[in-house]
């Protein structure tokens, strides 16, 4: 099994090799992830935020979290002092979906060198690691960039696979959600047809990340030979899972980065409801 994680004892003995990336967000309060970070961050850690650094300007479609521009995000990545040799830490305080996301984010630039912290910020302060106030700088570098587009899944490539019975579609938000029954955030309830709900808590044991076995137990119907597209509301909590099926050994994963908030953008998606995944016809 690939690891894609490192554990709070390991980043702590690594600390001065290692670039940390501070990812922590709330996604009801989009301010409270930068007022975290300058309250006390790991040692040495940059900030990333979701909705300035980690997406793009929301338009029509694409999503609430669309991905952003790759020239931008590199030049926040550069600034941060991260070229292809460094190795990345990212790490949040909600059980590893924002770091994910950044994750995702540098691997799909190619940089393969990079790693989400198992556990919390919580955790680490708990256990009197090193928590700094300081807000470092870095010398800008130069990141060579290999966009790997087979990480990614559009609009269009979903529907088009959508049939595929080679090509499953994961679906990463809650049940009561995946199901239709409610809808918090978004303007239509229900899934995209032929998904499979696993929600990305399940993965979790608190905040640290749950056995490999039960990793492997949780997405044991899926072909390792086959596709997996993940989605979720908007591109985030469908990381988590991207990272676990990729430690899994599973090598054709996408990343439906507009997900749910981008599929009802389109007047002709469809929807489905339920356990049996009955479809409505968006109007």
């Amino acid at each position: 099994m690939k690891q894609y994680t490192v554990s709070l004892d390991w980043l702590s003995e690594h600390l001065e090799g290692v670039k940390v990336v501070d990812c922590r967000f709330s996604l009801q309060d989009s301010a409270d992830g930068l007022r975290r970070y300058q309250d006390g961050h790991i040692q040495g850690a940059v900030y990333f935020d979701l909705v300035h650094d980690l997406s793009g300007t929301v338009q029509d479609h694409g999503g609430r979290h669309p991905l952003p521009e790759v020239d931008t995000f590199l030049e926040k990545v550069e600034a941060a002092g991260i070229d292809h040799e460094t190795t990345v830490v990212a790490y949040d305080d909600e059980g590893g979906p924002f770091a994910s996301r950044f994750w995702w984010l540098l691997r799909y630039l190619g940089h393969e060198n990079v790693y989400v912290l198992d556990g919390s910020f919580s955790e680490w302060q708990a256990v009197g690691y090193p928590v700094d106030r300081n807000i470092p700088t870095y010398a800008k570098t130069t990141m060579d960039v290999k966009v790997k587009p087979e990480r990614l899944a559009t609009y269009t490539y979903v529907k088009q696979n959508l049939s595929d019975p080679a090509v499953h579609l994961i679906d990463a938000r809650e049940p009561a959600r995946f199901l239709g029954k409610v809808e918090p955030i978004d303007k239509k309830k229900g899934h995209i047809p032929n998904a499979k709900n696993r929600f990305w808590q399940d993965g979790l044991n608190g905040k640290k990340r749950k056995s490999a076995k039960e990793q492997a137990e949780r997405f044991a119907d899926l072909p390792k030979e086959d596709e997996v597209i993940v989605y979720c509301g908007s591109g985030v909590t469908a990381c988590p899972n991207v990272l676990t099926l990729e430690e899994l050994g599973y090598k054709r994963v996408r990343l439906y980065v507009g997900s749910w908030s981008d599929w009802i953008s389109h007047d002709e998606s469809e929807i489905a409801t339920g356990e049996e995944g009955e479809r409505t016809r968006d109007k």
